[in-house]
């Protein structure tokens, strides 16, 4: 590591400022996910997450803690030796199952089994990172996301035909935005994306997490070739309304991938805030550092039976972890009972608790 770099901020429960409305806005923003939760499950007769509920693939392999890390860096779950069973579940997020030519940002939920430690809250030994293809989230505070899901959940479940008309139109202002030099998360999050495969994209945490004695953001980066090789490549669309999903079943039909998980150290507080989640931390001051690679063999990336098992079965949250790896931040605690909720709707209509696995080796191939 270059001696130039600040030392990492130590992590203690003062680094975080929480709002005296916290709990309101909070609690007005699990209200908003319950109406799309619910509009959705009216309309598709099926439970469904009220964030990121299409999904593109289902992988299973192997996380391999890096050798020899740096003691800032061998923290929490990265502390240890050897390798972890891993699920990856890639999707895009909205509430409501759109045709891919409605083109919105993707997520990654990363479920890394044999993480033994003192945890948040929940049972079983599961470490789950919660991703999206942006290093930092669209807004700054709960309070703001707020707003923006409001205008999302009045356009659940409605008018798929205008939505993609819409997210083609979109699409073509944010390449006149990023022309001149910018980037709207905004074009983007309303259906403005690139049609690009969703294996290419690097994933991050985006807001903070604890990072065992000190904060940090995560990220997870294709490296190998086959993976690599998909970074901004176009995917055809064009009357495929699962278009993202085949081609990851494609692509993992033949071939297998790797991913480094990187880590980002918090060495700034002014420069790499934890409440304004909006930030993205300058690389300059502290890059990211690989702590780990995940493999993934040649599978069978997305059959009914998988999804049943992880879309219907499974909850992935930021909260569902090590104590080492706490949650940091307005939008992350705003996440927790978000989570929650959406988790107790889906398992009291589904009929089926939502599990920890203890193997992956059940799910169907």
């Amino acid at each position: 590591m270059s001696q130039h770099l600040k030392s990492p901020v130590p992590f203690s429960p003062e680094v975080e400022t929480i709002p005296e409305d916290e709990a309101e806005t909070i609690a007005e923003l699990n209200e908003t996910m319950g109406k799309i939760r619910q509009t959705t499950y009216e309309h598709s007769g099926h439970a469904m997450r009220s964030v990121h509920a299409k999904s593109h693939g289902y992988l299973v392999g192997e996380l391999t803690i890096e050798p020899g890390l740096a003691a800032e860096f061998a923290q929490g779950l990265f502390a240890g030796t050897g390798a972890h069973p891993v699920l990856m579940r890639f999707s895009t997020n909205p509430g409501d199952i759109l045709d891919d030519k409605v083109s919105v940002p993707r997520g990654l939920a990363i479920k890394v089994l044999g993480a033994d430690g003192p945890r948040l809250s929940g049972q079983g030994s599961t470490q789950d990172f919660v991703l999206a293809n942006g290093p930092a989230f669209t807004v700054p505070t709960p309070k703001k996301f707020l707003q923006n899901l409001k205008l999302l959940a009045k356009t659940t479940d409605k008018g798929e035909g205008a939505k993609i008309a819409l997210s083609a139109t979109l699409q073509a202002v944010e390449k006149v935005v990023e022309a001149f030099g910018g980037k709207s998360s905004t074009l983007v999050s309303l259906g403005g994306h690139a049609e690009t495969h969703v294996l290419g994209e690097s994933y991050f945490s985006q807001a903070p997490l604890r990072f065992g004695d000190f904060i940090a953001k995560l990220s997870v980066v294709p490296i190998s070739a086959g993976l690599t090789a998909l970074t901004d490549q176009k995917v055809d669309l064009k009357d495929k309304p699962d278009g993202l999903r085949q081609a990851v079943v494609d692509f993992f039909s033949a071939n297998g991938g790797q991913w480094a998980v990187k880590v980002q150290l918090c060495r700034d507080l002014e420069a790499m805030p934890i409440e304004d989640a909006s930030v993205v931390w300058p690389e300059e001051d502290s890059p990211y550092v690989t702590v780990g690679t995940i493999t993934v063999q040649p599978q069978s990336a997305w059959t009914e039976a998988r999804a049943a098992a992880v879309d219907d079965g499974m909850m992935f949250s930021p909260w569902h972890g090590l104590q080492a790896h706490q949650p940091l931040g307005g939008v992350m605690r705003s996440r927790k009972l978000v989570y929650e909720k959406s988790a107790e709707f889906r398992a009291a209509r589904l009929g089926r608790p939502m599990e920890e696995p203890s193997a992956f080796t059940g799910l169907p191939s």
